[in-house]
């Protein structure tokens, strides 16, 4: 599975091993974000930030790995892809002492 963040994921297989995915060299899947200055706060410019489309994924549909916020873009737009896929971070993530995730135990589908 190609993981397009920019950092490695490991996944924690039910058997206890770690089966970890390295991010790729210069391939990142990431949401273009549109903005716009919605009004001054004392000559501070305020922007609204909208999510528009997706780049950095495969042209041939391969399994991928991409970030939470990528694969929410994909579901909103009524993407069905299929072979995308991002970390379940939630509650049964594995975390160390500082609360850092070291592995995770599931992915998420669009």
């Amino acid at each position: 599975m190609l993981n397009l963040t920019p950092h490695a994921i490991t996944v924690r297989l039910p058997d206890g091993t770690d089966r970890t995915y390295p991010p790729p060299s210069g391939t990142v899947a990431r949401v273009v974000m549109e903005e716009d200055v919605v009004f001054y706060l004392r000559e501070v410019p305020v922007i609204r930030r909208e999510p528009g489309e997706v780049v950095g994924l495969p042209a041939d549909g391969a399994p991928c790995l991409v970030s939470a916020m990528v694969l929410d873009v994909l579901r909103g737009a009524g993407h069905a892809a299929l072979n995308i896929y991002a970390p379940d971070t939630g509650p049964t993530a594995i975390r160390n002492e500082q609360g850092h995730i070291v592995a995770v135990t599931r992915l998420v589908a669009v």
